[in-house]
């Protein structure tokens, strides 16, 4: 048997409880991993809820998956009869929404492809702070937004986990990176490489009269055509988190933009895959990104975890500790 946070139902955080359940088997495809550390995603805190209603595809009624957690990093404890990639022992990191979520618990079995060496020197929660909202954050400037050095980029909520990584990827680019928060994250900002900061609260980049090159919006709260405003000629926008309102504007409204203009307007419909992940894992042993980790929590504690994440605006990533022994 082992300890997992586990849901039966959508609600508050107060539907959540620990519970004993059964310790999973490996398929022939897939290891167990001892999890060592998970990370809080938005996508959790949508589940969780059971809002918008797209997120209920598989489970209208009640949850398809009854452990939440996405993003993990741990011990290979045993593997399948196919498993080519990893032994007992490695540690591991990935992102396992596509083969069943399950990280809010002390052990999880996850396909092998989802999953890569833990990067090296690296500590467990740092590990676990990487695989959604780098990958995610990778996507939007790489592929969506096709950064260029040079060029000018506007990221949208920048002090969030999606946003500390796509400043630093950004830099790395060599790009020039405005960062848009709260004031209490600008100090942050700086510290990671933004070239410029805007408190949101008080200045409104879309009237400042600065225009940019790629506008990665991690957000998503105000009108396309106020984004589309504060973009070059030729400039792009790509919306990686939003309201379903505007995400239903942009889905409706962004081809038509991009067909009747030069600039282009577009969603980014996240593909976890290791090819991304293992790029992540390269920057950061090459210590060009490093994570931002606002708290720690223990596995006990994953209900105030994402109602922390719900109700406000972490800096950086939330990592939940899990450790066997410490556990009651």
């Amino acid at each position: 048997m082992m300890k997992a946070i586990v849901y039966t139902k959508y609600g508050a955080a107060d539907v959540l409880s620990l519970k004993e359940v059964e310790k999973p088997t490996p398929k022939y495809n897939e290891v167990l991993i001892h999890i060592h550390a998970a990370s809080v995603n938005s996508w959790d805190w949508d589940l969780l809820r059971g809002t918008p209603f797209l997120v209920r595809i598989g489970g209208f009624l009640k949850p398809k998956y009854k452990i939440l957690g996405a993003d993990v990093a741990g011990r290979v404890e045993a593997v399948g009869k196919d498993v080519k990639q990893f032994q007992p022992g490695d540690e591991v990191f990935g992102d396992i929404s596509g083969c069943g979520w399950g990280g809010f618990a002390e052990y999880v079995c996850a396909d092998e492809n989802a999953l890569s060496l833990k990067p090296a020197g690296m500590a467990f929660d740092e590990a676990a702070a990487l695989p959604q909202a780098a990958v995610l954050a990778l996507q939007g400037l790489r592929y969506k937004g096709r950064i260029q050095k040079g060029k000018k980029v506007l990221i949208n909520g920048a002090g969030g986990g999606v946003g500390t990584f796509a400043v630093q990827i950004a830099k790395c680019c060599g790009a020039e990176v405005t960062g848009v928060d709260i004031t209490r994250k600008l100090d942050m900002l700086r510290s990671i490489g933004a070239d410029h900061v805007i408190d949101y609260t008080q200045t409104d980049f879309i009237k400042n009269g600065q225009r940019y090159d790629l506008i990665l919006d991690v957000v998503g709260t105000r009108s396309i055509f106020d984004y589309k405003r504060a973009l070059n000629p030729k400039g792009t926008y790509v919306m990686v988190g939003g309201s379903m309102a505007r995400i239903f504007q942009l889905m409706l409204l962004g081809p038509w933009i991009s067909r009747m203009s030069s600039k282009k307007m577009g969603i980014l419909i996240h593909k976890p895959n290791k090819e991304d992940l293992n790029v992540m894992k390269e920057l950061v042993e090459a210590d060009k990104v490093v994570p931002v980790i606002d708290r720690h929590y223990r596995l006990t504690e994953v209900a105030e975890a994402l109602q922390y994440l719900g109700d406000g605006h972490p800096q950086g990533k939330v990592i939940i500790k899990i450790d066997r022994h410490g556990s009651p």
